[in-house]
């Protein structure tokens, strides 16, 4: 017997039962799966949600055949915080210098995939929907945070130093930690780039790939159980196979 491989649907969660299809999969991921909490996860309906959801576009992925909601990505424009009183992040990373660039701002969050999904097709497709919202949007500059699981950050030495010593963001772009958690915890000399890339999550080597940034320093999370980093891409600094990349293969301008 043959399984076709899945097809998949992008769209703006519309309605109440979109975002509750959304803020569920979250619930799977980062409350049963990572261990992490809130003070508005509503344990009995299995939804983590949070004051800022009203705020944000919720993006998903949904396999058309059997309607399973795939991926899901929260995206807040610079408008839509100016009527939240702030970012998401904002609570973690001083953002000041993206906030005065006068640049279209897009932060993203709540980033994840169905088990089931993982390794798959979907996560193009989010991809591709995101290049979409970018493009229609005139988005110049991407940021949000993205985590490693756990709360010690020594546990995490390797990948936190090859971030620090590779990947920290030019001046101009270069957001700080409020409660700063030093990420050059291995001298440069002694780091093992390689196994540091191995243990460094998908999403945010993904964001490397793309010619990404990270801020100056980390933050930990206890509520979310994860230490976090706040991860910014310049789309006008992206080269011409980072843009195919990024674009699901469609040359953008």
């Amino acid at each position: 017997m043959q399984h076709r491989a899945p097809e998949f649907s992008v769209k703006i969660a519309g309605t109440e039962a979109e975002l509750r299809a959304a803020q569920a999969l979250r619930y799977e991921v980062f409350v049963r799966e990572l261990g992490g909490g809130g003070a508005m996860v509503d344990h009995a309906a299995g939804l983590e949600q949070d004051r800022f959801d009203p705020f944000f576009d919720h993006m998903l992925v949904t396999d058309t055949a059997t309607g399973t909601v795939a991926g899901v990505y929260r995206l807040l424009r610079d408008d839509q915080a100016a009527k939240a009183g702030q970012f998401y992040s904002e609570d973690e990373y001083d953002l000041s210098v993206l906030k005065s660039s006068g640049r279209r701002l897009l932060e993203l969050g709540r980033s994840c995939l169905h088990p089931d999904y993982r390794g798959g097709m979907a996560m193009f497709h989010l991809w591709s929907g995101l290049a979409d919202y970018v493009a229609a949007h005139g988005i110049e500059v991407l940021f949000g945070v993205a985590s490693f699981h756990g709360t010690d950050p020594q546990q995490l030495a390797g990948p936190l130093a090859m971030l620090h010593h590779g990947h920290l963001a030019p001046p101009e772009l270069r957001v700080r930690s409020k409660s700063f958690q030093p990420m050059d915890l291995v001298a440069e000399a002694d780091l093992d780039r390689k196994r540091a890339m191995l243990e460094t999550p998908a999403l945010i080597k993904a964001y490397l790939r793309l010619g990404g940034f990270v801020g100056e320093g980390a933050c930990i999370d206890h509520a979310f159980n994860t230490t976090d980093v706040c991860l910014i891409l310049d789309t006008a600094r992206m080269n011409e196979r980072q843009r195919k990349i990024y674009a699901g293969g469609r040359a953008r301008p």
